[in-house]
């Protein structure tokens, strides 16, 4: 409905600046059909026509951007008045000639000269309708001042009532524009605020968990790999358990830092999604495929660390359990959320049943914490479906 009545607005707006030309168009027609051809001010009447059309072409229409000047539309609005005058006086037939002078007034004068602009067209018009001033008689003067009035008033009470219409439009666009705003703002402190929310009620247990991480499990990996390198010729099993405990123990270093996982720190979500599958595939030896849907942008820390953690703990309980021979990925970007789904052709669950595993809770935790969901479909042998989804927080909340 809005956008019809844009249309409509734009449509009268044109039609508006029409009107000016049609009543000088008109009131020359009935001008020429009226006096004899051979009339000896035929001529400079319609110079005067062929001038105030200019005045009007070049002052207005040619130069859009001088209507925004109020000296220059001052100047111009006085030149159509001056016209007006020549003509309408000079012959009653060009009194519809007032019509630019009312429509003018209305769009390029503003405030108190508006007014002024009208007031002074409508009396040049009454004057104009009369023939011009009247001679010196009570009736004729009285005649004269009522019909003023007359056209005065009317004049002015359409001004006001298109004044009060225009400045309500206005203020509605405004409004609207404020509110629109309002809401845009209102989104971005929300996220902002589920962030902050977020990062404050895990705040404690994150210092509780890098505290025991660190007096714990980088420890205890520093001790294996101490013990492992005094081995004076190290055979395979022994250098393979030597790496994995070297990257346990950095893992858990960047844990006790807070940092973002190994995939994330050099790569988008995409490019960590499809490392992490290609790891996952040369452990495994099952294919893991990965697709993005949407405009790939950056997200907040947070939503990128939880989808990607989803999509580890996704693979980790299709190695331990499915039995697939594939499993796919797929990222969708969306205007208000981002999702992953991660779909395998292995045996199977019921789903709904209990599970024994941290693996199903842990991700459903993890995405919950960001105002997400997780769905889970399974059947026995028809393969299992997870798919998160959290809001796509843009990663400029997080600065």
């Amino acid at each position: 409905m809005a956008d019809r009545l844009d249309v409509w607005e734009r449509r009268l707006g044109v039609l508006a600046n029409l009107v000016p030309y049609l009543a000088l168009l008109l009131t020359t027609l009935l001008y020429l059909l009226t006096t004899p051809a051979d009339g000896g001010d035929r001529a400079l009447t319609l110079g005067l026509v062929g001038a105030a059309c200019a005045w009007m072409l070049w002052w207005h229409a040619l130069h859009p951007a001088w209507h925004a000047r109020g000296g220059f539309m001052t100047v111009f609005f006085a030149g159509v008045l001056a016209f007006y005058a020549l003509l309408g006086l000079h012959d009653p037939v060009f009194g519809f000639y007032s019509f630019a002078g009312y429509a003018y007034a209305a769009d390029v004068l503003r405030g108190w000269r508006m007014f002024v602009g009208v007031l002074l067209n409508a009396l040049i018009a009454a004057a104009s309708l009369l023939g011009g001033v009247p001679p010196v008689d009570p009736v004729a003067i009285a005649v004269y001042a009522i019909i003023t009035l007359f056209i005065v008033t009317v004049a002015m009470t359409f001004t006001l009532v298109g004044y009060i219409t225009s400045e309500q439009s206005r203020r509605r666009k405004e409004m609207v524009a404020e509110l629109a705003a309002a809401v845009e703002e209102n989104a971005r402190l929300h996220a902002q605020l589920l962030i902050q929310a977020r990062e404050a009620g895990v705040l404690d247990e994150r210092q509780r968990l890098a505290g025991e991480i660190h007096d714990t499990l980088a420890q205890s990996f520093t001790g294996i790999i101490t013990q492992l390198q005094a081995v004076a010729e190290p055979p395979r099993h022994v250098g393979t358990a030597l790496r994995l405990a070297r990257d346990g123990l950095a893992e858990a270093r960047r844990s006790v830092h807070a940092l973002r996982p190994p995939p994330l720190e050099d790569a988008n979500l995409p490019d960590a999604l499809a490392e992490v599958a290609a790891g996952w595939t040369d452990q495994t030896g099952v294919p893991a495929t990965v697709a993005t849907t949407g405009a790939p942008r950056p997200l907040h820390p947070e939503v990128e660390v939880a989808l990607l953690r989803t999509a580890q703990e996704a693979l980790s309980n299709v190695a331990k359990h499915a039995a697939a021979s594939r499993v796919g990925l797929t990222l969708s970007y969306m205007e208000d959320v981002v999702t992953l789904d991660v779909r395998d052709d292995g045996t199977g669950f019921t789903a709904g049943q209990p599970t024994d595993g941290y693996g199903l809770v842990g991700m459903r935790q993890r995405v919950v914490r960001l105002a997400g969901a997780l769905e889970v479909e399974s059947e026995p042998g028809a393969g299992t479906a997870v798919s998160a989804s959290v809001p796509a927080i843009p990663a400029e909340v997080a600065r």
